[in-house]
């Protein structure tokens, strides 16, 4: 493993894996320099991570360069989950938008005490962080 990139134990990582790991295939999206979820995820299930900028991921976490806002929406075809940490409000419409086009589920996390812009269920995790999951209804808008 790359020694820059130790897999955390926090309780923010462990909590999230813990809720995500029962899925294959997972992308997180806008990963950003804080992998450690992803590289948690990694050592259970398949991960890949997506981001505007060109980041260096953990190993076992794939990257590809990708702009939410302008998908290559083939990138996510194989997903059964987006997920995102810290997902900025204007983001949370596109992020769903590609979940719903490649028949995947949808999870984020918000910036500070942002609420989603989006219908969500609500879950609150063991680390006492808020972790959305994108529902069906409110269609398009």
């Amino acid at each position: 493993m790359n020694p820059r990139h130790r897999t955390p134990r926090g309780p923010l990582a462990d909590a999230l894996a813990a809720r995500l790991s029962r899925f294959d295939d997972l992308v997180e999206v806008g990963v950003g320099a804080r992998t450690d979820v992803a590289a948690r995820l990694a050592e259970e299930t398949s991960v890949l991570a997506t981001d505007i900028r060109f980041r260096t991921v953990p190993d076992g976490v794939t990257f590809v360069r990708d702009d939410i806002t302008d998908p290559e929406t083939g990138i996510y075809a194989d997903a059964a989950v987006l997920y995102a940490l810290n997902l900025p409000r204007e983001l949370h419409r596109p992020t769903r938008a590609v979940a719903r086009a490649v028949g995947a589920e949808c999870y984020f996390t918000t910036l500070g005490g942002e609420f989603p812009a989006i219908p969500t269920d609500a879950e609150t995790l063991p680390a006492g962080e808020t972790l959305f999951r994108v529902t069906g209804r409110g269609g398009d808008s």
